[in-house]
């Protein structure tokens, strides 16, 4: 779902902006220009992010799968999700259940019924509470550290702070949103891997 950090302002040189401010500048930057991907060019990148989940992913049976709503241009994975459901996965949709909580996670299949949850995005309306396993995190940016920008709300790194056992967690997005850093702070948690239409990391050992 989706973040803001908490204003860090910090000692800084005179003139200089808070981590907070620099952050909020980034997805202003990194937000329109992925919406501004054309519509074929984005489908064709999203292709390329399957194919590389696949790869990463290459044993699925038996896994609760956290993905997203697709909001703001970001890669639309509902496609993949039915492919993981037939290869015998269950998937689920973060739930925003309270301001400044850890999020929950419903589960949800094509067809089933979905009501508006925070900023419009939809939510499951009556799927089973569930835990994931694997959690799919959509990025605004991303640096090679691992480490994810988010929108702003703090609910991701809430909720991998506190799940346990601790899902393998994949940042997705376009390689047009890496950065050189997010300028991590002390809540933020780094990814397990970041998938883009470039990059398909190794699977997990074991």
């Amino acid at each position: 779902m989706h973040e803001v950090d908490p204003a860090y302002m910090g000692l800084g040189l005179p003139g200089t902006i808070s981590t907070a401010e620099w952050r909020e500048q980034e997805r202003k930057r990194l937000i329109p220009a992925r919406q501004g991907i054309p519509t074929r060019e984005r489908s064709t990148k999203t292709d390329a992010i399957v194919t590389a989940l696949d790869k990463l992913l290459p044993d699925i049976r038996g896994e609760t799968v956290s993905l997203y709503w697709p909001f703001r241009g970001e890669p639309d994975l509902r496609g993949w999700m039915k492919t993981l459901i037939a290869r015998g996965a269950d998937c689920a949709l973060p739930v925003v259940l309270a301001k400044a909580t850890p999020l929950g996670f419903r589960s949800w299949r094509a067809g089933e019924e979905l009501e508006r949850g925070v900023w419009g995005i939809p939510i499951p309306a009556k799927g089973r509470d569930v835990q994931p396993t694997i959690v799919i995190a959509p990025v605004v940016g991303f640096d090679e550290s691992g480490y994810r920008l988010g929108y702003g709300g703090g609910y991701y790194d809430r909720t991998l702070a506190v799940l346990r056992p601790k899902p393998f967690v994949i940042g997705v997005g376009f390689e047009q949103q890496r950065m050189e850093s997010i300028r991590p702070q002390w809540h933020d948690i780094a990814m397990d891997a970041i998938v883009t239409e470039e990059r398909a990391p190794s699977p997990p050992l074991g």
